[in-house]
């Protein structure tokens, strides 16, 4: 038991690393497009959800979340981050959740499922959506007048742009999670038998 607890630990603390360096250095957690970054970071939130649990998840969400925030104060990449992710609700508040439902959703359906990586998909599936659906969300019902400005559009056009952001950003965004969580989730658990 307290090895396993030191295992996990150990782990949290690496993915917690990982993810802050990521919300700091372009290209490690995001792709800069110059009007909204396609985000790669949440698949390491998710990882530690799948590999940790919906605790751990969530707090390695909210580090993802402050160096959301940090990142905007200090050096912003595209014309909405001193605008929007400035904000806690819209910076740290998705990126615990994320943690959340990719946490307690693996947990549920790994009961379901035979082979634990399809279980790992959904989740990561989930909480990829998650994500993409709640930082737009907030951001429309937060900020529509700043968001028309910045993308010189009208306000009743916006919802348009935004589920543009969702097909060009969320999608892959998604497919990428899919991918790549349930292969680093699997190699890490196979790994560290303690965790399992």
């Amino acid at each position: 038991m307290q090895r396993r607890r030191a295992y996990r630990i150990a782990i949290l603390g690496i993915l917690m690393a990982i993810i802050f360096v990521q919300s700091l250095v372009p290209f490690l957690g995001f792709i800069p497009t110059g009007f909204i970054n396609i985000t790669i970071i949440h698949i390491t939130v998710i990882v530690a959800a799948i590999v940790l649990g919906p605790k751990y998840g969530s707090i390695v969400g909210l580090v993802w979340g402050l160096g959301t925030m940090i990142r905007a104060f200090t050096s912003p990449t595209s014309i909405i981050d001193t605008m929007v992710f400035t904000n806690p609700i819209v910076a740290i508040l998705p990126r615990i959740i994320v943690g959340l439902v990719a946490g307690y959703l693996y947990l549920v359906l790994k009961k379901h499922f035979k082979k634990r990586i399809v279980a790992m998909g959904i989740a990561a599936a989930m909480g990829s959506l998650t994500n993409t659906v709640l930082v737009l969300g907030l951001m429309r019902f937060m900020y529509a007048s700043v968001l028309s400005q910045a993308y010189a559009t009208q306000t009743d056009l916006l919802n348009r742009l935004l589920l543009i952001i969702v097909g060009t950003n969320g999608i892959p965004e998604m497919i990428a999670a899919i991918i790549i969580a349930p292969a680093i989730s699997t190699a890490i658990l196979k790994a560290n038998k303690f965790l399992d």
